[in-house]
């Protein structure tokens, strides 16, 4: 999914064969084993792509590097705050689909991590880069705020995020995102369908096929111009 955000801004793409092979020369029936050898192959790929696209915001706000939980910088937060609407839209599909949500696949089980939702999130995450790359063309320094926060219980830090106005404006984006149509039918009926439903349906297609109940799960992904 990477590769359609870097396709589309004509930046190098992944190479998915050698990914693939990487893969597949895992050997392990260890879960455990295996999640540790994909770490660095999924981190090679995440600091690739991350350090190309963030050569398409504004200069004034490039960061080398990416950052998630309790970033400092302006840009890593403005991301991290985007994903967490897609986290909770994922966890509400997956509750709905009576699946849980603490018991993923490829993100390990940690206490407090809901690595089910992580690994349905990462269906989506492009579609999330692809909002941000095109909500950040026009910010400037201007547009953020230095919040204060205990990083941990002796340890005060400031970190910089949207400003009041900027949180509203991206957060009613995000909100008008989810319920866009894309060109995908339903399970039942209609040719199209929003992609908060659409990320419900694939959760209890999803069900289904960890219930045996289908021979095969094969999620619909859709484009970035629909």
């Amino acid at each position: 999914s990477q590769n359609v955000i870097l396709r589309k801004y004509s930046l190098k793409e992944h190479n998915l064969t050698s990914a693939k092979k990487k893969i597949e020369n895992i050997e392990s029936e260890n879960l455990t084993v295996v999640r540790k050898k994909l770490l660095p192959i999924e981190g090679k790929a995440t600091e690739f792509y991350f350090k190309q696209i963030f050569q398409l915001l504004p200069k004034s706000l490039r960061v080398k590097n990416r950052r998630t939980f309790k970033a400092y910088d302006g840009v890593n937060n403005t991301f991290n705050l985007a994903y967490e609407f897609l986290k909770w839209k994922c966890y509400r599909a997956i509750v709905k689909a009576k699946l849980e949500p603490y018991l993923g696949f490829v993100h390990s089980e940690q206490f407090g991590k809901p690595s089910l939702v992580c690994d349905m999130m990462e269906l989506y995450r492009y579609l999330i880069d692809n909002l941000v790359i095109e909500f950040s063309q026009n910010l400037t320094q201007k547009d953020f705020i230095f919040k204060k926060e205990w990083f941990s219980s002796n340890r005060l830090g400031k970190r910089q995020v949207l400003n009041r106005e900027k949180t509203r404006e991206l957060t009613k984006k995000l909100n008008s995102y989810f319920e866009k149509k894309v060109q995908i039918p339903r399970i039942r009926w209609g040719k199209k369908q929003t992609l908060k439903t659409l990320i419900n349906e694939e959760a209890f297609l999803l069900a289904k096929y960890l219930r045996n109940e289908k021979s095969t799960w094969q999620p619909r992904i859709p484009s970035l111009t629909t």
